[in-house]
C-alpha cells in the first residue's frame, strides 16, 4: 500500500478534523453558554444539530451528488465544512452558531463515505479492510487528542479560537487532498440504482447491525467516567488516564481488525460482538474491583471500534458499484447507534443506577450478533454474481481502481 500511502495519510487527517469537530462541543458548552446568554442543556443543542444534520442531510447529498467525481465532490464538501466551521467561530448569537453547526455538518455523512470509498479504491481489493481502518484511526485520534485539545485551547482563548483552527484544518485538507488524491470518475451508477442498493437486504442487515450493535457500546461509553469515581472509586485524575488507555486501545483494537477483516469480515465482526457482549455482560461485576475496572476499560477500547472495519468493508462487498449511498446510510447508523445508546443507557443509569449499564450494552451487541448472522451468512446458498449493480467486492473495486486515473 505504499504508493496508496500519500492518499490514505490526507484522508486520515480529514477524518481526524472532520471528526474533532463532531464532538468538539461537548467539551465548550459553559464558555458557549456564558458567552452567548443561554443554559448549558440550550448550548447542549449545538451537539444535536450536528448529528441531526449529519443523519439528515447525508443520504440527500449522497443522492443528489451521485454522479460526480469523487474527487470534486470531496474538495466541495471539505469547502462547505470549513465555511460551517467560520460561520460558528464568528457567530454572534446562538441562532447563528446552531446555522454554523449544521452547515458542516450537511456533508460530514457522505464525506466520511467517500474518504472510505476512495481509501478502498487506491489501497485496492486485498487490502480494503486495512485501508479502512487506516482512515477511521483518524476519528479514533479525533476523540483521543483533537477534542481534548480544542476544550483546552478553548477555555485558554475562548471559544471561538477551536473553530478557528478547525476552519484552517480544514483548508488544510482540503489543499492535501487535492495534491495527494488521484482523481477518481464517478461511478457507472445513479440514484435508482443507488436506493435499489440499500434497499437489498444484506445491505439492511449491515445497516440494522451497526445501529442496534454499536448502541451498546454508547449504552455504556456515554456514562463510564461517573461509574468510574462513583462505582470503582478512582479519582477524577486516575479516570483521565483511564480514559487515555481506552483511546489508544480503541486505535489498536481497530487497527488489528481492519487487516483481519481483510481475511474475513464476517468472522471478524461475529469475533467482535461475542466478545463485546461478554465483556459487556460481565461489567458490573468488574466495575466494583478497581483492577478488575481498569482492566475492562482497556478491553472496551479495544473492542468498541473493532467493529467498523469489518461493517464498512461488508457495506462495500455488498454495495456492488453503487456503493454510496449505502455507505452514507452506514456512517449515519454509527451516529445514530451512539444517540440511542446513550437515551438507553440513561434509562439504565435512572432505573438501576451507573453499575447496570453494562448489562443493556451486552443486550443490544447480543442482538448485533445475532443480526451480524443475517448480515453475513456462515455459508452463502449462491454465488455472487457480476452484473453492473451487483458485482463481487473483488471485481467492484478493481473496477474503481482502474478507472481511478
Amino acid at each position: 500500500m505504499q504508493r496508496s500511502s500519500p492518499a490514505i495519510a490526507a484522508l486520515c487527517v480529514s477524518v481526524f478534523v472532520v471528526g474533532t469537530a463532531e464532538f468538539l462541543v461537548a467539551g465548550l458548552l459553559p464558555q458557549i453558554g456564558s458567552d452567548l446568554g443561554v443554559s448549558v442543556a440550550v448550548a447542549g443543542q449545538a451537539v444535536t444539530a450536528y448529528a441531526i444534520g449529519t443523519v439528515i442531510a447525508g443520504p440527500l447529498v449522497a443522492m443528489l451528488t451521485v454522479r460526480l467525481p469523487r474527487k470534486g465532490l470531496m474538495l466541495t464538501l471539505m469547502a462547505v465544512f470549513a465555511a460551517g466551521n467560520a460561520v460558528s467561530a464568528l457567530a454572534p448569537g446562538f441562532p447563528a452558531l446552531l446555522a454554523g453547526r449544521v452547515l458542516a455538518s450537511t456533508g460530514h455523512a457522505t464525506l466520511f463515505a467517500l474518504t472510505l470509498i476512495v481509501a478502498t479504491t487506491v489501497a485496492g481489493p486485498d487490502r480494503a479492510g486495512t485501508a479502512i481502518a487506516a482512515v477511521t484511526s483518524g476519528l479514533t485520534v479525533a476523540n483521543l487528542l483533537g477534542v481534548p485539545l480544542g476544550a483546552a485551547l478553548g477555555q485558554g482563548l475562548g471559544w471561538r479560537f477551536p473553530f478557528a483552527v478547525l476552519t484552517a484544518l480544514a483548508l488544510l485538507c482540503l489543499a492535501l487532498m487535492a495534491v495527494a488524491l488521484p482523481r477518481v470518475a464517478a461511478p457507472p451508477t445513479s440514484v435508482a440504482a443507488e436506493v435499489a442498493v440499500l434497499a437489498r437486504r444484506p445491505v439492511l442487515m449491515c445497516v440494522a447491525t451497526t445501529a442496534v450493535g454499536f448502541a451498546g457500546v454508547g449504552a455504556v461509553f456515554t456514562y463510564v467516567a461517573p461509574m468510574l469515581t462513583q462505582v470503582s472509586g478512582f479519582s477524577p485524575a486516575t479516570v483521565s488516564w483511564l480514559l487515555l488507555a481506552y483511546g489508544v486501545g480503541s486505535l489498536l483494537g481497530n487497527l488489528v481488525a481492519g487487516r483481519l477483516a481483510d481475511r474475513s469480515a464476517g468472522a471478524t465482526l461475529r469475533g467482535v460482538f461475542a466478545c463485546l457482549t461478554a465483556l459487556l455482560a460481565l461489567l458490573p461485576l468488574a466495575v466494583v474491583h478497581r483492577p478488575a475496572a481498569a482492566v475492562a476499560v482497556l478491553g472496551l477500547g479495544l473492542l468498541a471500534t473493532a467493529t467498523v472495519a469489518p461493517l464498512q468493508t461488508l457495506i462495500l462487498r455488498r454495495a456492488g458499484a453503487a456503493p454510496t449511498l449505502a455507505v452514507t446510510v452506514n456512517v449515519a447508523a454509527f451516529m445514530l447507534a451512539h444517540a440511542v445508546g446513550s437515551v438507553i443507557g440513561a434509562g439504565v443509569v435512572s432505573a438501576a443506577g451507573l453499575r447496570w449499564t453494562g448489562l443493556a450494552g451486552a443486550a443490544l451487541s447480543l442482538a448485533g450478533l445475532l443480526l451480524s448472522y443475517l448480515a453475513v451468512p456462515r455459508r452463502s446458498p449462491h454465488p455472487p454474481t457480476t452484473s453492473p449493480s451487483d458485482a463481487s467486492p473483488s471485481a467492484t473495486v478493481r473496477m474503481l481502481h482502474d478507472r481511478r486515473r
